[in-house]
């Protein structure tokens, strides 16, 4: 398998430091507020990533952290008038029901931050100890960013370019402005932890270097997050690991694209700031989890209500085909819509249906090794699900295609599709559901969405089908023409009648 490392700049083969033993750190919420599609995203991205890592044979050891004491939360929580603790509880616990519903698996550990006060106040003093941080007289901890010959080298930025206009604020004292906070001396009525520089409590970086390397061994296989973390916060971790330890802090890192929101930078002032929560109102998990693994994870992302839509459609074309191949290998006459032709018995048509059979059997192993080929490619699931996709159409033809169903090649087709089920549902989270279920809760609401009631859709359909059991033709197709203007489709078959919608 080859990821893209940001580190240098190219993808590699991965190839873990511990011999059959995967070790990958992601950085979490900070959690004041309820998590949106972003941080969905990151965390749909990682969840894949450590599926497939398991699926090549790996054993994974998966963490990733909550920061649960920070400016955000002190200030919401005075806001509201009540504690840190209870501000960080209430989030990582809405963040927990948003990621359960998304089929988001939990990490092997979720270290929060405030429990790990003794290893960041530990990895504090070592870089005092060694000169690259420096104590200052109001008890604030900062890295001496020059002291890092590497500083840089993940984010590619030149520390002289970023000290130009540089300038240190009012209040603090910090040697150079490029200094950044190891420990933060307290204020009055926020929360605080003892420490050899006097009450106080960590700064941001210093806290994902202590917590993974506590969850860990060094060098961490992967570290990643998304594309914003790279720069300050993932530089800063480089620097004060590997000047505290004086060795490699992680070997590759992975880093998700941004999501934006009708082509806009997501923002609570543009009002675009989309919830999970809030999207999961009208939408199915499957289908928001289906549509985060749409574009390559580096790609960036652009939600709307058009994308989704597309994304909803698409799914539903998958469980479709998924509900004729159940039905198909269960031995039901509704496997088969029966639209294939019949291309009579000479010999040139069987000759022509062998071609095509075999054709048919070759382009599914072609599309079943190219399924594997693009998670292998730097987990290119877009690609991944596109071969899902045609696969499954190629599979559809053949159950449509009398002449091609009886083929050769293709007579086992449905039941080799099938046995690929697991391993897509393994590694992308998806297609777990019941067919029948999944098209059948969609159906519903779908009519909710267009405020159709659903009770009435079905006493028509049953009138229609009792006019027609009388032959009576004219008031059958009234009723049918009626369930049209709703915006409903009636699909009749041996088995009766089903609706749909338009």
């Amino acid at each position: 398998m080859q990821l893209y490392n940001a580190l240098s700049r190219k993808k590699e083969d991965f190839i873990p430091v511990r011999p059959g033993r995967a070790s990958v750190y992601a950085c979490g919420i900070t959690a004041y507020d309820y998590c949106h599609i972003g941080h969905a995203r990151s965390a749909v991205v990682f969840d894949v990533l450590v599926r497939r890592l398991e699926q090549t044979g790996l054993d994974v050891t998966f963490v990733r952290n909550f920061t649960d004491v920070d400016d955000k939360i002190i200030n919401r929580a005075a806001g509201e008038g009540t504690t840190s603790d209870a501000v960080a509880e209430r989030f990582i616990l809405a963040f927990h029901e948003d990621m359960d519903r998304l089929n988001v698996r939990r990490p092997d550990a979720e270290p929060r931050a405030t429990r790990y006060i003794d290893a960041m106040t530990q990895l504090c003093r070592i870089l005092v100890d060694k000169g690259h941080a420096y104590a200052v007289p109001g008890g604030d901890v900062y890295f001496r960013v020059r002291s890092f010959a590497g500083y840089g080298k993940l984010s590619g930025r030149d520390p002289d370019e970023l000290r130009v206009g540089a300038r240190v604020a009012p209040g603090e004292e910090k040697e150079d402005p490029l200094d950044f906070t190891l420990w933060k001396s307290a204020k009055p009525g926020e929360p605080a932890w003892d420490s050899p520089w006097g009450p106080g409590r960590p700064g941001w970086h210093i806290e994902c270097s202590a917590m993974s390397a506590r969850e860990l061994p060094l060098p961490l296989d992967i570290h990643g997050g998304g594309q914003d973390l790279i720069f300050p916060h993932h530089e800063n971790e480089i620097a004060q690991s590997e000047a505290a330890w004086g060795r490699e802090f992680a070997r590759f890192w992975v880093h998700n694209g941004l999501v934006r929101v009708n082509s806009e930078k997501m923002s609570k002032s543009l009002n675009n700031f989309k919830t999970v929560r809030d999207i999961l109102d009208d939408c199915p998990p499957e289908v928001l989890r289906y549509f985060l693994l749409t574009r390559h994870y580096r790609s960036p992302m652009d939600f709307s209500a058009e994308a989704l839509a597309e994304a909803e459609k698409n799914l539903r074309r998958i469980y479709e085909t998924l509900d004729s191949l159940e039905r198909t290998l269960s031995g039901s006459p509704a496997g088969s819509s029966g639209k294939g032709r019949d291309r009579g018995t000479g010999e040139s048509d069987k000759s022509d249906a062998c071609d095509a059979s075999g054709e048919a059997a070759k382009e599914f192993e072609r599309l079943a090794v190219a399924w594997e080929a693009a998670l292998d490619d730097d987990l290119n699931t877009a690609a991944a699900l596109g071969h899902v996709n045609n696969l499954l159409h190629l599979v559809q033809r053949v159950m449509d295609d009398k002449v091609l169903r009886a083929g050769t090649g293709t007579r086992h087709l449905p039941a080799r599709a099938a046995a690929l089920l697991p391993a897509w549902q393994a590694v992308f989270g998806i297609f777990l559901l019941p067919p029948g279920q999944f098209l059948e809760d969609l159906k519903r609401l779908r009519a909710a969405r267009r405020r159709i009631d659903v009770a009435q859709v079905e006493t028509m359909l049953r009138e229609r089908t009792e006019a027609r059991g009388r032959k009576d033709f004219a008031a059958a197709d009234r009723l049918r023409a009626a369930l049209a203007d709703l915006g409903v489709e009636v699909r009749d078959s041996a088995q009766g009648s089903e609706w749909d919608m338009l």
